[in-house]
C-alpha cells in the first residue's frame, strides 16, 4: 500500500509528533507508515483521514501487488 501522509502532513505543516499525539499512537508508528513499512488499521486510518479532513482513499491507495493472494 503506498500513501501520500507524508505530503498531507507537511501541507498542513504538522510534525510527525503532532500528528501522533492527534491520533493516540507513538511517533514511530507514524514513521513506519509513511515509510510504507506499517499499514495502519482501518480505525488508525480513519482517524488520520478525520484529522486532515479528507478521505482515507485520498491517503491511502492500494497496489497491484496488494490484491494479489498471500
Amino acid at each position: 500500500m503506498k500513501n501520500t501522509l507524508r505530503e498531507e502532513r507537511k501541507r498542513k505543516k504538522i510534525t510527525q509528533e503532532q500528528l501522533a499525539s492527534l491520533a493516540g499512537v507513538s511517533r514511530q508508528s507514524i514513521n513506519a507508515i509513511e515509510r510504507g513499512k506499517y499499514t495502519p488499521s482501518t480505525t488508525l486510518a480513519l482517524k488520520i483521514s478525520e484529522i486532515f479532513n479528507t478521505t482515507v482513499n485520498r491517503l491511502f491507495e492500494l497496489e497491484p501487488m496488494d490484491y494479489q493472494a498471500k
